[in-house]
């Protein structure tokens, strides 16, 4: 059994693709590619793909991570060309590493967040944040399948950068970004959760919804407070590794006679 990891994206209106929904897209996308899965046992065996953390519906990402068990081996850059060639545009598998490494999942301990707020000024951002990053602990609540809950959002949140929107644009049409480094803490906070502590602590209410995209996931680095990439190990570990039994024994191999 191979076991590879993928990373993929929820891109334009793919972002409003649901997790079952892109579950059912890869589904049959691993049927049209005809990747050798292993199957789960049982009356109604599965196809064996974990899922890791995956972004909320309405979100779009540059960073979500999978893992398959294959009963064969491949190629993970072929693999994940016929994987990309098989799903639509918008969910597009752009890396691809074979697992050598356990725990991927204890790897995912920060996202970060880019909130693009139209009609929000680039000051007026600046000064919300300030007060949010200034305070203890910002609560706010959220629906939940067991009812409302309120949770501290200002504890999950390492940090905050404000950006101008690239472009000449019109105090009308002024439009901030927010650049954040969210802890992935049980209950988890997410960007609306922070959007909703910002209008508690300053008022700060968008015109219009806010365009949210994950960049990047991984493990939170203390030192550098940034989220280094989950499948480095997995690529050090093939650099590392010793070449296969098979491998070996094709480079022994004596050559035949020539044509």
């Amino acid at each position: 059994m191979q076991r590879i990891r993928l990373r993929y994206t929820k891109r334009g209106r793919l972002r409003f693709t649901s997790h079952r929904d892109f579950q059912r897209a890869f589904e049959r996308a691993l049927r049209r590619a005809e990747v050798p899965m292993a199957y789960s046992a049982g009356f109604t065996p599965h196809p064996k793909v974990s899922y890791a953390n995956a972004a909320p519906t309405g979100t779009g990402s540059e960073a979500e991570y999978l893992e398959i068990a294959l009963t064969a081996h491949r190629d993970p850059e072929k693999l994940r060309e016929l994987l990309d060639e098989s799903l639509p545009v918008g969910l597009d598998i752009t890396d691809a590493v074979e697992a050598r490494t356990s725990g991927l999942a204890d790897r995912l301990t920060a996202s970060i967040w880019e909130l693009r707020l139209e009609g929000v000024d680039v000051a007026e951002a600046e000064q919300a944040t300030a007060r949010f990053l200034a305070a203890d602990t910002v609560e706010v609540q959220r629906r939940t399948k067991n009812g409302m809950r309120t949770f501290d959002t200002r504890g999950a949140v390492v940090g905050i950068e404000v950006l101008p929107s690239e472009g000449d644009r019109t105090p009308d049409s002024a439009c901030a970004i927010l650049r954040l480094v969210v802890r992935h803490v049980t209950p988890a906070v997410r960007p609306d959760d922070v959007l909703s502590g910002l209008r508690a602590v300053a008022d700060l209410a968008p015109p219009v919804p806010a365009a949210v995209t994950r960049l990047a996931q991984g493990l939170f680095d203390e030192e550098s407070g940034t989220v280094t990439d989950p499948l480095a190990p997995d690529r050090e570990a093939v650099t590392a590794a010793p070449p296969t039994a098979a491998v070996t024994a094709a480079a022994k191999a004596p050559e035949g006679p020539a044509a």
